[in-house]
């Protein structure tokens, strides 16, 4: 090898090296900040959507040093309750219950709001909670449509607010690290990026009308959304499987790998979109592809591809969520808290390793609440993440091939496709900015 050569090498070694340390010292910094945090600057949080998800956040919210949760809100009162008790057994003062997001934003005690609704609301919920003039943390996907995207990162920059996205992944020190070592040209020049989702999900049966539960206010619960008849198999989960109020696996999950893959090729927004697939498995209401392969193709030269399939949990590398990067030199595989790194004939070359779950990501939100920096998963990077979901599903309901303008995503002489760039809206809640 050449002289030039090593050289060269020894300078990607050395920038990887000192990026993944610079990481691994933020992670520390975040958590002694964390720990640290004085009485006078605890943020008071509220939680939007308290069942599965929001449960957990509430727990997460709970369990992190410098945050208080004075509210819980969710339209299911069991939920509601449910919320409040975990909140009783960590924390000396209770929350206060609502089910209307209204009362939660009248209140100017509370500094932030957790969005973990169903899809159809985070964007609305945002926008709401940044008008009022509360920090945000929003579940994925950051909206519903590709313009609620655009009016949330206007909302958050219009009031100077901190908005961060649930995609985890980017806290864990891990993941930052092998996503460092991919910029610092770990494996040459990467090119392509390959994504997948796999699960074994069962059928949601023909849904049929039925009284809503008394438990539950269904008028609320649809929030922006136009008003439908209340059916017995959308609430809770299944409203993913509907575009009226859900983006199928492509926004439910897809989001995640989706946001990894965007990040490690270092790409904002794709010139070309194309999408198959179909609904295969089951005979039931679903409406959205149980099996679906998306290509995201980039200016630069760069491809990433997403493969879903709902009802089969085989994935590559035997794993049912994962990331492979492909680089001139080498490749990555990202599978869920750390990377393993391969040279070209496939030999493992390196691994790192971290923690998992929300504890990072969490205090990252409060940490940027309190000094004013933009979170890792800042509105901005979460909504061309977002975007790629939208663009996807798009193409796939228009069967059409999307060009698209690479400064901002936005959908050249297409008008069906254009057409689902946004939707209606109850005329109580249209979001504006």
């Amino acid at each position: 090898m050449s002289t030039d050569a090593d050289r060269r090498l020894f300078l990607k070694a050395s920038a990887s090296l000192l990026a993944a340390s610079a990481i691994a010292q933020e992670q520390g910094r975040t958590r002694l900040r964390a720990a640290e945090t004085a009485p006078s600057e605890t943020v008071r949080v509220a939680m939007m959507g308290v069942n599965g998800r929001g449960l957990a956040l509430t727990k997460g919210f709970l369990a992190a040093a410098g945050a208080e949760v004075v509210a819980v809100c969710d339209v299911d009162s069991r939920a509601a309750m449910r919320a409040a008790g975990e909140v009783a057994k960590g924390q000396s003062r209770p929350a206060k219950v609502e089910k209307d997001i209204r009362k939660i934003l009248d209140d100017p005690s509370i500094d932030a709001i957790v969005v973990a609704a169903p899809n159809h609301w985070h964007a609305p919920a945002t926008i709401l909670g940044c008008a009022a003039g509360k920090h945000v943390y929003v579940e994925k996907p950051l909206s519903q449509t590709p313009e609620e995207g655009e009016l949330a990162v206007r909302a958050a920059r219009k009031h100077n607010r901190v908005v961060q996205m649930g995609s985890q992944r980017r806290s864990r020190p891990g993941v930052a690290e092998g996503i460092a070592k991919l910029h610092a040209g770990e494996i040459g020049d990467v090119l392509y990026a390959r994504t997948w989702y796999n699960n074994r999900r069962e059928s949601i049966g023909q849904g049929a009308p039925a009284a809503v539960p008394d438990w539950l206010d269904w008028d609320l619960w649809q929030g922006p959304a136009p008003r439908r008849p209340y059916v017995d198999n959308v609430v809770h989960y299944n409203w993913h499987w509907h575009w009226h109020w859900g983006g199928g696996e492509l926004a439910n999950n897809g989001i995640h790998s989706l946001d990894l893959a965007r990040w490690g090729l270092d790409v904002r927004f794709p010139s070309h979109v194309t999408a198959g697939g179909g609904k295969y498995r089951h005979d039931d209401s679903q409406e959205t592809p149980d099996t679906m392969m998306v290509t995201f193709d980039f200016a630069e030269g760069k491809t990433i591809t997403w493969e879903g399939l709902s009802w089969s949990s085989f994935g590559p590398r035997d794993s049912g969520f994962g990331v492979t990067f492909h680089g001139t030199q080498g490749s990555m595989a990202i599978l869920d808290a750390g990377y393993v790194t391969y040279d070209m004939r496939n030999r493992e070359t390196g691994k790192g390793t971290g923690p998992s779950g929300d504890a990072d990501h969490l205090d990252d939100f409060l940490n940027c609440i309190r000094n004013g920096e933009r979170p890792r998963s800042d509105v901005e990077e979460a909504h061309r993440s977002t975007l790629m979901c939208h663009l996807g599903n798009i193409a796939f309901r228009t069967g059409s091939v999307l060009t698209l303008d690479s400064s901002d995503g936005h959908i050249i002489d297409n008008p069906p496709a254009q057409q689902l760039w946004s939707r209606e809206y109850d005329q109580n809640w249209q979001p504006r900015v």
